[in-house]
């Protein structure tokens, strides 16, 4: 069973994806949040699976909830999902370097979005189509940062990496470096090891920064 916690200052929102999550036979909402700073201690009261967070609301916003919830140990294992009405480029960087799992708009249609309410549970990257576009088109035009740790990965998990960072799965990874599912999860997962990543989000932060999203493999 997903357990989900709603993190909305808008009531209505709230009970929009309330009302997509409960009928489903796998999810459970386990508590609903009107702000930042409630949305950080229902995280440490009902310990969810995926935490939805809109990036807006009042005494903190949801990116620094999700900073707070990212750094608490004992939340390791709560998966936080920005939600936003619009798809600002401004946002995305800043919540996934927080600790966020995954970004989507609000305008994301339903069978989307119990979609996307899985692949964070099973604690891949998500991003929504439209951010990842303006991931891709912001950083293709910068020169990349010095990639700290870059040295330490091998080539085939340098490859991984940068296949993470265009949004493809362990399978979808396997088939493209034609390897094995299993081989394809272990570069992903000595990756993550070797660069202190929390989850394959903050690999596509890396790949974004060292520019291996851009790299030959990819």
């Amino acid at each position: 069973m997903i357990r989900v916690l709603l993190a909305d200052d808008q009531p209505l929102i709230r009970s929009g994806f309330r009302a997509l999550l409960d009928i489903e036979d796998d999810i459970e909402v386990v508590a609903e949040a009107a702000d930042g700073r409630e949305a950080v201690e229902l995280a440490r009261e009902h310990l969810p699976d995926i935490a939805l967070v809109d990036v807006q609301m009042p005494e903190l916003d949801g990116i620094e909830a999700t900073r707070r919830i990212a750094a608490d140990p004992a939340l390791a294992a709560v998966h936080v999902v920005i939600l936003t009405n619009y798809s600002l480029d401004e946002y995305v960087f800043e919540a996934l370097r927080a600790g966020a799992a995954g970004f989507l708009v609000k305008d994301i249609r339903p069978e989307d979005f119990l979609h996307a309410v899985r692949v964070a549970a099973r604690g891949e990257a998500l991003l929504a189509p439209s951010i990842t576009r303006k991931l891709i088109d912001r950083y293709v035009t910068q020169p990349p940062a010095p990639g700290a740790g870059l040295a330490d990965l091998t080539r085939r998990e340098r490859e991984a990496v940068a296949l993470v960072a265009r949004g493809l799965s362990n399978d979808e990874i396997a088939a493209r470096m034609v390897i094995s599912p299993l081989t394809a999860k272990t570069h992903v997962n000595r990756a993550m090891t070797k660069l202190g990543a929390r989850d394959r989000a903050q690999l596509v932060v890396f790949a974004y920064e060292s520019g291996l999203d851009r790299s030959p493999g990819g």
